[in-house]
């Protein structure tokens, strides 16, 4: 097994999953890439190792991406075939870095055209690169995979909220958005849950529900089939974010995830439907 195919094994994401319905070729593609976001995230993450040689293993992924790794291992000569097989402007892998290396530090976004520099290099720059992995050829895909990313990114800080208070003090939710239903930095922190927070947090889900609305809108008819695994990522983290809301995103007491069944159901309808297009 690759270093990346076991990355992805252990990482269990959803992701992951929905790669399953991908032609051979282009999943193995997609898992070198997945694996390369997951170890960027982990090398920004790992709080048990200091953030200066966290912020060195990110620098040394950066340079080696630009200048060329000296002694490259399997892993990276894996990324780097990737890469130029696919022409992946390197411009993206490196936001990709960029954005991992603004979580070694605790983040605070003042308000949503903050927030979303950070999403655009965590989650857009992630998929423009996958839609060039799965063959898209629309222009108007790069859109649709702008327009899902901050769909996804925004869906993920919603669920996420009490755990990046835990890891390193980690605040997402924009600054502003708080402040106009009076809830503090300081509720947040104390994990105060009452009808300001509600108000808050469906604000912020309107917001992800008005990306997965747009991405919709930029669904190329010609690149519909290719991008089969982002609609399965699409579905699953909509019905995540449905599950949140109607259960009163209560994020400081459960963390909130779509049942393997329910994902199973999905991947599914997706197969019938690609099937019957098809035929």
């Amino acid at each position: 097994m690759s270093v990346s195919s076991e990355i992805t094994r252990r990482a269990k994401s959803n992701l992951a999953f929905a790669l399953n319905i991908l032609p051979r070729e282009r999943r193995e593609d997609m898992v070198i890439f997945y694996a390369f976001c997951r170890t960027m995230d982990d090398l920004a993450d790992d709080l048990s190792v200091p953030a200066a040689e966290r912020a060195e293993a990110l620098e040394y992924w950066k340079n080696g991406l630009e200048t060329g790794f000296d002694g490259a291992g399997e892993f990276e000569r894996e990324v780097v075939a990737m890469r130029d097989r696919h022409h992946v402007p390197n411009e993206l892998l490196v936001a990709i870095i960029e954005g991992c290396r603004m979580d070694l530090h605790p983040q605070r976004f003042g308000n949503w055209e903050e927030l979303s520099g950070y999403t655009w290099k965590v989650a857009c720059a992630v998929g423009l690169v996958s839609v060039r992995l799965f063959g898209c050829r629309e222009p108007l895909s790069d859109r649709y995979a702008v327009a899902l990313g901050n769909a996804l990114q925004l869906t993920n800080i919603l669920r996420d909220v009490d755990e990046d208070l835990s890891n390193g003090m980690r605040i997402y939710l924009p600054l502003a958005d708080m402040a106009r239903f009076q809830y503090t930095e300081r509720d947040l922190v104390g994990r105060v849950y009452d009808g300001r927070f509600l108000a808050m947090m469906s604000y912020q889900a309107e917001r992800a529900e008005g990306f997965f609305r747009e991405a919709e809108e930029m669904l190329s008819p010609l690149d519909r089939t290719a991008l089969i695994p982002a609609r399965i990522m699409a579905e699953v983290y909509r019905t995540l974010l449905g599950k949140m809301r109607d259960d009163g995103f209560k994020v400081f007491s459960k963390r909130y995830k779509v049942s393997k069944a329910r994902k199973l159901a999905i991947l599914s309808k997706h197969l019938i439907a690609r099937s019957a297009r098809i035929e």
